[in-house]
């Protein structure tokens, strides 16, 4: 890639590959700029530093991740949005297991925006049941997430199916949604 081609986004799109292939601990600067066919410098252009690129790289995988869960959430409610939210939270995670583990899950003051639109699209698909849907939404994100890391870091080593624990977990949200705590 020359330098008339390399822009913000181009880099973005560069480190995350690199990710993809080789891991979070592989995004430095210079590999990028080696992938990209440029001087470490040339960077400076379009990213100020290591940690504004990983901010942007956070911020493009959770645009991915909301993207995603709002297609499939789109024209569901209940507990039919929920499942379909909790497969493809887990399907992406499954797809691009490096690029997740890289993104930030405290995020930067740069990919707070982007953190609002997946909260967007989780509250969205919560509106049917009579729970606050910040609360809601803050624990159906631990759910997906804490069994997807679980999964894409090989922490579940019992040979029982691992599609009958996340149905298992499916059914425990939506049951939890649809019972309110008393008090």
């Amino acid at each position: 890639m020359g330098r008339a081609a390399l822009s913000a986004d181009a880099v973005v799109g560069i480190a995350l590959d690199l990710v993809d292939d080789e891991g979070a601990a592989a995004l430095t600067l210079a590999a990028v700029a080696a992938r990209a066919g440029v001087a470490t410098p040339s960077l400076y252009k379009h990213v100020r530093s290591l940690a504004e690129l990983r901010s942007l790289l956070s911020v493009r995988v959770v645009d991915e991740l909301a993207e995603r869960i709002g297609g499939v959430v789109q024209g569901r409610s209940g507990d039919e949005a929920v499942r379909a939210l909790m497969t493809a939270w887990r399907e992406y995670v499954r797809e691009h297991p490096q690029r997740y583990a890289a993104a930030d899950q405290a995020p930067s003051p740069i990919a707070a925006q982007a953190g609002e639109k997946l909260v967007d699209v989780l509250v969205a698909s919560l509106r049917a049941y009579d729970l606050d849907p910040i609360h809601a939404a803050r624990c159906l994100r631990a759910a997906v997430h804490g069994f997807a890391v679980l999964e894409i870091e090989g922490a579940f080593q019992r040979r029982e199916d691992l599609e009958e624990s996340y149905d298992l977990l499916v059914h425990v949200v939506t049951a939890g949604l649809r019972t309110p705590p008393a008090g």
